[in-house]
């Protein structure tokens, strides 16, 4: 008999704060636009702690639903404060328990990533014409 390893179905999840005003997730669903633009094989979906949905569980769930293996969980903070301390593990410790057969991994707040630093950096500098 002749078993074929499927290759891992990778995803994303996109995972912000919320808010109550619902215009608050325009520069995700752009940032999640762009990377379906750029990467069109790969499932990119968001999630929301709170005030807005989906929830963190319910876009894991869709994802491994739509048969993905490994998924990426990528905050969309700009720092490593108390939810992504505290909050986070909880949850995804949750969905690993759900889904043992899918890797979920949670990777540095998008704001500490150096690329993003930079960025902002560069960003504040435009601030200033002068300085740019």
């Amino acid at each position: 008999m002749n078993s074929t390893i499927l290759p891992a179905r990778e995803a994303v999840v996109l995972f912000g704060h919320g808010a109550r005003d619902p215009e608050w997730a325009g520069p995700m669903q752009r940032v999640r636009e762009r990377m379906l633009a750029d990467a069109p094989g790969l499932a990119v979906e968001l999630a929301f702690l709170e005030f807005m949905s989906p929830t963190l569980e319910q876009a894991v769930d869709t994802l491994v639903g739509q048969g993905a293996t490994r998924i990426g969980v990528v905050p969309v903070f700009l720092a490593q404060g108390g939810h992504l301390k505290r909050d986070v593990p909880v949850l995804l410790e949750a969905a690993r328990q759900r889904h043992p057969a899918c890797q979920i991994s949670l990777v540095l707040a998008a704001g500490e990533a150096p690329g993003v630093v930079a960025a902002i950096a560069d960003y504040a500098r435009s601030a200033v014409p002068s300085a740019a």
